[in-house]
């Protein structure tokens, strides 16, 4: 039986029950022998486990590493198509803006098109009939200075006419017509000029549809826009809208001379919606004049950079233009309207923002302009303002497009 008994955990057992494995009684040793056995089985059994479990836990580890692998992939996967996605979301956004702006430049050109070949057609039609009025009128002035002579001639060799003859000249006042006369064929010479000039400065204006770069004179495309808007400038409330012109010698300047009268033609016309919706010029409390004033000087005496618009009884547009020492010129537009509030600045140049009544404005007018002067010209377009005095809008473009010079960035 000792022999047999093999197991270290029965033989503990017997020796704490019988001392010795000789003292198990003789009935009890087949009992013991299966004990011993079961107890070899189960090592066996706990061996096996323990390899199995072994080798799961490493499959299990294995199965971990591929899985952690894996989730790095799908994180790194997952990262980059967000990134491609806010990629493609940013790019869709700039997309969309652009073609907002390019359905806007559109819009805008399309308008400005229509308007320029309305008033190229216009400009021909009149130029007809006004040559062959001006073409006419010397020999007119002629003619009635021939007759006028033959009359004076006429009262020299008959100064006693016969009574009937002598009536019609009382009644007509022969005097008066033949000293009136010439003033009026002067004045109508001098309509038939003034509509000369008002036909080539449409012919100027009306290039506003050409695509092509030119060389021109910038100070004949501001007159012809003033021209179109010559009837704005009598605002609407009965106070005329002053006009000042300070203009120094430009070199002829390399444009798309459309383009610019397009964003001359903007900046005046708001300018003169400022002015028109200025309740300042309309002010007939003088306590509440004398306290804008005051105010106006406070401004000034902080050394703001619009001392032009230190004038506010009158509405007044001042158009300055100079030479700058780095081969750009630059264009300033000022008026002495209410300004624009500080919280609007930022957005003065966003495409479809407008402060102006629905129907009245689109929005659109400020930003083609940027675009055309940034964009086109290479140029900048800033924005100065202070609310309650005034605004100014300055232009910079180089003379020539071939050798432009460095942009700086929009200001407001």
């Amino acid at each position: 039986m000792s022999n047999s008994i093999t197991h270290r955990l029965l033989q503990r057992q017997i020796r704490r029950h019988f001392g010795e494995i000789s003292n198990i009684p003789e009935a009890w040793h087949p009992f013991m022998a299966a004990i011993d056995q079961t107890y070899h089985q189960a090592d066996e059994d706990l061996t096996r486990v323990e390899r199995t479990l072994e080798v799961s836990s490493q499959e299990l580890m294995t199965a971990n590493a591929k899985m952690q692998t894996l989730l790095q992939s799908v994180e790194q996967q997952v990262e980059e198509r967000t990134a491609e996605l806010q990629r493609s979301h940013a790019e869709l956004a700039t997309t969309l803006q652009q073609l907002q702006e390019a359905q806007s430049q559109l819009i805008q050109t399309e308008k400005m098109s229509s308007l320029g070949q309305l008033v190229a057609g216009i400009a021909h039609e009149i130029n007809n009939p006004i040559n062959f009025i001006h073409g006419n009128l010397s020999y007119a002035s002629q003619y009635a200075q021939e007759l006028l002579n033959l009359v004076e001639i006429y009262q020299q060799c008959y100064p006693s006419p016969a009574p009937p003859l002598q009536s019609r000249i009382n009644t007509s006042d022969l005097d008066f017509l033949m000293e009136d006369f010439t003033k009026l064929i002067t004045s109508m010479q001098m309509g038939v000029d003034r509509i000369r000039q008002i036909v080539v400065s449409l012919r100027n204006f009306s290039r506003i549809d050409e695509a092509d770069m030119k060389v021109v004179n910038i100070h004949e495309g501001i007159d012809s826009t003033l021209l179109i808007l010559q009837h704005r400038l009598q605002s609407k409330k009965g106070n005329k809208i002053q006009l000042i012109r300070d203009y120094q010698n430009l070199p002829p300047v390399e444009c798309y001379p459309g383009q610019l009268n397009q964003v001359f033609m903007n900046i005046l016309a708001n300018a003169i919606d400022a002015l028109e919706d200025s309740p300042k010029f309309f002010e007939q409390n003088p306590t509440a004049t004398m306290a804008l004033e005051s105010k106006i000087q406070r401004v000034l005496q902080r050394g703001f950079d619009l001392e032009k618009l230190q004038e506010q009884s009158v509405p007044t547009i001042w158009i300055q233009t100079e030479t700058l020492p780095n081969g750009q010129i630059q264009i300033r537009f000022l008026d002495n309207g209410t300004g624009i509030p500080a919280t609007l600045k930022s957005r003065l140049f966003d495409p479809f923002f407008t402060t102006k009544p629905v129907g009245k404005g689109t929005g659109l007018g400020l930003s083609i302009s940027y675009q055309i002067i940034h964009d086109r010209h290479q140029g900048s377009l800033e924005c100065h303002s202070v609310p309650g005095m005034g605004t100014e809008f300055s232009i910079t473009i180089p003379v020539s497009q071939t050798s432009p010079v460095p942009r700086s960035p929009i200001e407001v």
